[in-house]
Order: C-alpha cells, then sequence, then structure tokens
C-alpha cells in the first residue's frame, strides 16, 4: 500500500537565498574568449545607446509630424532637421562598431581554428591551454608539453583575392606581401613569453624558458635561413606539429604536470565576467 508522502519543512540552507553554484573555481577558458568578451561589449554596452537614440528621435519628429497631420500646434520643421543630423551621426557611429566587431569576429574565428587544431596536441602528451588573461593582455594559446613551453600569438589578417599571399620574416621584421607589419607580433609574443616565464618561476619555484610563436592561419609564411637563430617562431599553424617534431625533449612527465597545474589554477581562480 502506497503511502503519501508527508511534506518535509523547508530547510534553512534549501532557501534560494542561500544557495551557490557547485563549482569552486571557474572553468578553463575557450579559444578567443577574449575576443568574444569584446565583441559583446561593443555590440550591448557601446552601441546599443546609439540605437536608442536614434530611435528616440525618430519616435519624437514622427510624433511632430502626426501632431502636423492631426492640426495641433506643431514643429516638425526643426525636429525634422534634428532627426536628419542625429541620425546620421548614430548611423555612422554604428557602422564604426560594426567594422569593429567584423574585425575582432575575424580574430576570434582564427584563435577559434587554431586552438581546436592545437588540441590534436593533447595526443603527444602535451597540455594546452586558451585566452590565458593577464593584468593587460591575454596569451592566445599555452603549450606545455616534453619540448618545452610555448606561447602562440594568432594573427588573423584578411588575405588577397587573387595573387600571392605570402608573409616573409627576416628573424626580427614581419612583412605582409611586402608591407611591414606596424603591429610588431614578435616583440608582442616575446613580452607575452617573459610573462610566462616569470609566472612559472613564482608558481613552481623553478625556472623554465618559454619560446615565443606567432602563427598566421591561412598564410605561407616564408621564412630567411638566418630565423634558425630567433627566439621566436613564425610559422602557419599547421607546421607547429613538424617544429616540436625536431625540438629536444626538454621536461619531464612530472615537470609538465606541475607547471600544467599551477597555470591551470590561475586560470581557474581569476574573476569572470559573467559573475
Amino acid at each position: 500500500m502506497l503511502r503519501r508522502r508527508r511534506h518535509l519543512p523547508y530547510k534553512r540552507w534549501q532557501s534560494p537565498s542561500l544557495k551557490q553554484s557547485p563549482l569552486k573555481d571557474n572553468p578553463l577558458r575557450n579559444p578567443g574568449q577574449s575576443l568574444d568578451e569584446a565583441i559583446d561589449t561593443l555590440a550591448y554596452e557601446e552601441a546599443a545607446p546609439w540605437v536608442v537614440a536614434m530611435l528616440f528621435i525618430i519616435v519624437m519628429t514622427g510624433y511632430e509630424w502626426w501632431r502636423w497631420y492631426a492640426k495641433s500646434p506643431y514643429i516638425p520643421g526643426p525636429m525634422t532637421l534634428m532627426c536628419v543630423g542625429v541620425t546620421a551621426y548614430c548611423l555612422f557611429r554604428l557602422y564604426s562598431f560594426k567594422q569593429q566587431i567584423k574585425t575582432l569576429k575575424m580574430a576570434r574565428d582564427g584563435e577559434k581554428a587554431v586552438g581546436q587544431y592545437l588540441e590534436r596536441l593533447r595526443e603527444q602528451g602535451c597540455s594546452v591551454f586558451h585566452d590565458v588573461v593577464s593584468k593587460n593582455f591575454n596569451l592566445d594559446h599555452v603549450i606545455i608539453g616534453p619540448q618545452g613551453i610555448f606561447t602562440i600569438e594568432t594573427k588573423t589578417f584578411r588575405k588577397p583575392v587573387s595573387g600571392n599571399a605570402t608573409i616573409h620574416f627576416d628573424g626580427s621584421t614581419i612583412r605582409i606581401n611586402g608591407q611591414e607589419c606596424l603591429s610588431n607580433p614578435v616583440t608582442q609574443a616575446i613580452a607575452q613569453a617573459n610573462w610566462l616565464s616569470e609566472f612559472i618561476k613564482e608558481s613552481t619555484g623553478h625556472a623554465h624558458s618559454v619560446k615565443p610563436v606567432v602563427v598566421f592561419p591561412g598564410w605561407f609564411v616564408q621564412s630567411d635561413p638566418e630565423v634558425k637563430s630567433s627566439h621566436v617562431w613564425v610559422i602557419n599553424p599547421k607546421g607547429l606539429p613538424k617544429f616540436l617534431d625536431k625540438s629536444p625533449q626538454k621536461l619531464d612527465l612530472e615537470e609538465t604536470k606541475l607547471i600544467a597545474y599551477h597555470l591551470s589554477r590561475y586560470i581557474r581562480t581569476q574573476p569572470s565576467f559573467s559573475t
């Protein structure tokens, strides 16, 4: 015989106001997550007020014309001029935001594509991290494996519709179809590698060198012979496994696990933008 279940009193710890997430730390970050956050900021925080302003002035102008139609006191002329000016400026700002978002999306997709490609390295005993955020910058990807520690800076540039699309690296300068890259990704990659090296030294107590790598997805990268002595690799991401295979083993299993543990703890304890 089935008995009706008694309704137990709602315990204090069951109160919705006292509930909390079962997760102790934030999850690891995804490829291009910082760029996704930047896109959301542009779209919902910076662009949205201009859309509201444009709609408001259009509604007010429409209201004035309705008053004119209804034979009420009206001033549609000045309001129309104001509407044209405000709308034109809002459209100009929105077009600027659209272009910025388009560029960010291309960079984000490039980071995601490279990140998904790097995930294959886990099969070779490597730990792969994405979007490691520091105070003023982020590391797109980090690889920790037997061949050492690598920071990966992804640069996604538009290619010409026709003709050659070549990136040339002479050991210090990057040229894209003959034009020098003004942003200087080599300096940026070296600074990121130095930061990670300092972090590892402080967190583990052991000094390890970090190899900076700049990758250009979808581009053919041509390097001078002198590049072999360069501290930085500038390559197409598909060539990274070959470079790793040619590299000597620098870390044992325990060292890779220790470094990966400290880096994962750092990533997980960083404040989440969603909380």
